[in-house]
């Protein structure tokens, strides 16, 4: 009985601290010519199926249209792009009980702004903090690999709660393509679980208890 008494006040715990200590932590690694980032590609907006819900922006492409938007460096077919030749901001929504996410920043540009929403919160990223995700200047090249970078975000807590990002561009353009999204199970599914093994543990106790010895006449 103890057992499962302690593993219905861990499962507790579990919930409790999966709703709070909300964190975001950001980093970026420098793209490919072909695709390198995190796999399997959730979103890579070739097909209806593989594009997230959005509002604003634009599904564009393949290839790149001067003066208006660039495919991202390491992307393949079609991508996503806010700015004045689409339109802007564009928000897109990922959903809930997400653990971590990355996508290629396509020739990221300091007049970049995202914004990352969820029920922790709004966190953005402008200007500087683009700025140092990538060697300096952050001018929009669509040569250089590392101003093409996978960019990862690792949620935790309310944080991981009805996610979305909006992206805006005051010039042409904000440009994203090929979206890895994990997810993690659901509090109440942690606490299931965590209840599950302290009755299976409980059960196993009873069945390898002292046994009564058959009397022989």
């Amino acid at each position: 009985m103890k057992s499962f008494a302690k593993a219905m006040i861990l499962a507790a715990s579990v919930a409790s601290a999966t709703s709070a200590n909300a964190t975001v932590s950001v980093s970026a690694a420098t793209g490919c010519t072909s695709y390198c980032g995190p796999t399997p590609i959730t979103y890579n907006f070739n097909t209806l199926a593989s594009t997230p819900t959005f509002v604003g922006g634009s599904v564009v492409g393949p290839g790149t249209t001067s003066n208006a938007f660039a495919a991202p460096v390491g992307g393949s077919g079609l991508y996503y792009s806010v700015g004045p030749s689409t339109s802007h901001p564009g928000t897109i929504t990922l959903g809930s009980n997400i653990g971590s996410f990355s996508f290629i920043w396509g020739s990221i540009d300091t007049f970049n702004s995202l914004s990352l929403i969820t029920a922790g919160g709004t966190h953005t990223y402008s200007g500087s903090a683009i700025a140092a995700l990538v060697p300096a200047p952050a001018n929009g090249s669509q040569v250089i690999l590392a101003q093409n970078p996978i960019v990862t975000f690792l949620l935790s807590g309310l944080d991981q709660t009805n996610v979305r990002l909006r992206l805006n561009s005051s010039q042409n353009a904000f440009e994203i393509d090929d979206i890895a999204v994990s997810t993690v199970p659901e509090p109440g599914t942690w606490a299931m679980m965590l209840v599950g093994f302290g009755a299976l543990g409980f059960a196993m106790r009873r069945r390898n208890g002292p046994k009564a010895l058959t009397q022989l006449a």
